[in-house]
């Protein structure tokens, strides 16, 4: 069932992150970024065809069964914005992700990840937006996300930057809690889980899996399970 986009859906998300103790990572040896999770309202079935060139970027990708790459059937009520990357970035190409990138000098992470969402899809908030914060997670590549949750107030026209965003989607919320999400898988690489959030026909992995599974338990159901120690996997680690 999709989640109806009201104010108390609002107060609620905003509630569960002010009741929350947040855990902040601190690491010299990373680069700070933030991403935005921005609640937006969406219409069941606007998604039928994915407007990606997905085929171009899965030729020889193993695929699990019945998975073929493609976002497609995911909207419907509350949603979340997610994006393809370009594939032409020299990081992460082609890789699912939330509107986010490096904190600049002298920048607060709220200002960081508005900034990163007007750039990356053109859709301009103000501070007053920001519902509250989820926990840091610690990358592979260098970095310390701190995921920003915002209210994007409706639908939000969206305008995708072509050098960084090849494609942006209105994820309902209820495809968060999915009966088969999330699934944890083991490598050879690492002891820690790899965590997978399946959403279309594709996985969603950390870092921005792991966002997004905070969301849902803290955000949706009122769970204080950390994330920070899940894993990504091997092909995000550079």
């Amino acid at each position: 069932m999709t989640i109806i986009y009201d104010e108390a859906l609002r107060m609620r998300v905003r509630s569960n992150l002010a009741s929350h103790r947040r855990r902040e990572v601190v690491d010299p040896s990373k680069r700070h970024a933030a991403v935005a999770v921005v609640l937006v309202d969406s219409e069941i079935g606007e998604d039928r065809v994915d407007p990606a060139p997905v085929d171009d970027w899965i030729d020889g990708r193993p695929m699990d069964p019945g998975l073929d790459g493609r976002m497609v059937d995911v909207s419907g009520g509350a949603a979340f914005l997610l994006c393809r990357r370009a594939s032409r970035l020299r990081a992460h190409a082609a890789q699912w992700a939330l509107p986010g990138g490096r904190v600049d000098e002298g920048e607060t992470v709220v200002d960081a990840a508005l900034r990163e969402l007007d750039e990356e899809l053109g859709v301009r908030l103000a501070p007053t937006s920001m519902l509250g914060l989820l926990d840091d997670y610690p990358t592979r590549s260098g970095y310390v996300i701190t995921p920003v949750v915002v209210w994007g107030g409706g639908r939000l026209d969206l305008r995708p930057s072509p050098d960084e965003v090849v494609a942006a989607y209105r994820v309902g919320l209820h495809q968060l809690q999915r009966g088969d999400s999330p699934r944890f898988v083991d490598i050879p690489e690492s002891p820690r889980p790899v965590v997978q959030i399946p959403l279309g026909n594709d996985l969603i992995h950390a870092p921005t899996g792991a966002v997004l599974l905070q969301f849902r338990w803290l955000c949706l159901e009122g769970r204080d399970d950390p994330v920070d120690q899940l894993e990504q996997p091997v092909f995000a680690w550079k």
